[in-house]
C-alpha cells in the first residue's frame, strides 16, 4: 500500500467538466447537471482503501447533513485490474455504507481524476456556486487505528493546528463567511493509475 498525500491544487481553480456513469443508477452524470444554486463537493473514495473505510461514518455524516444544500458526488478512478475490490459491486457496497443514493461515479479512463488533480483516497474538493475551488485535501482528522496510525506518523507531515476540516469549510461557505486558506492535504492510498503503454506499442 503506497501512502500518498493530496497535490493541494491551487484554490480558485475551476471545476473540471465531466460526464461519467453513476454505478448506482447506470445513468450518465454531468457536471452541468448540478443545481447552480448549490456548492459542489467531490469526494475521491475507494472501497479497497483502509483510510476510506476508517472515514465511513464521517463521510456518511457529511452526506446526511449537507446533501439537501450541497451537490455531493463521489468518484473513484482506480484501475480495477490492480484493485478488483473497486469494481462496480464494490462501489455499490461503499455507496450503501455511506448512505449515498446516487452520484457515485467511476472514471474508467482516469482523465477526469487527473483534471481534478486527485492523487489519493480519501480526499475532497469543494467548489462554491461559481464552481471555483475553495477547499481541497483532508476530509476529516478522525483517529486512525494501529497500523494506519503508524504509517501516517512515519510520514512526518507538518500539521497546522488552525487548519479546518471540510465540514468547517462547508459551514463557512453556506453561511457566506470566509474559508480559511490553511488546509491540510488528504492522506491515504494512492490512486491506482493504469500503466501507460510505450509509444511504439500504441
Amino acid at each position: 500500500m503506497a501512502i500518498t498525500t493530496s497535490a493541494m491544487v491551487s484554490l480558485g481553480t475551476k471545476l473540471p467538466g465531466f460526464s461519467l456513469p453513476d454505478v448506482i443508477s447506470g445513468r450518465m452524470v454531468s457536471s452541468d447537471d448540478f443545481d447552480p444554486n448549490c456548492p459542489v463537493l467531490v469526494l475521491f473514495i475507494a472501497p479497497h482503501c483502509p483510510f476510506t473505510r476508517n472515514l465511513t461514518s464521517t463521510i456518511r455524516g457529511l452526506i446526511r447533513d449537507y446533501r439537501d444544500r450541497v451537490a455531493i458526488v463521489a468518484l473513484c478512478a482506480n484501475d480495477v485490474w490492480q484493485v478488483p475490490e473497486d469494481s462496480r459491486e464494490g462501489l455499490m457496497r461503499l455507496a450503501a455504507a455511506v448512505d449515498l443514493s446516487g452520484r457515485f461515479l467511476y472514471d474508467e479512463g482516469q482523465g477526469i481524476a487527473r483534471a481534478f488533480g486527485a492523487r489519493c483516497t480519501p480526499e475532497c474538493f469543494l467548489y462554491d456556486r461559481q464552481r471555483t475551488l475553495v477547499y481541497r485535501g483532508q476530509i476529516d482528522e478522525s483517529p486512525m487505528p494501529g497500523r494506519l496510525h503508524a504509517l501516517f506518523a512515519s510520514m512526518h507531515l507538518a500539521k497546522d493546528p488552525d487548519a479546518p476540516p471540510v465540514r468547517a469549510a462547508l459551514d463557512a461557505l453556506l453561511a457566506g463567511a470566509p474559508i480559511s486558506p490553511k488546509q491540510r492535504p488528504g492522506v491515504g492510498c494512492n490512486i491506482k493509475w493504469r500503466p501507460i503503454a510505450p509509444a511504439h506499442a500504441r
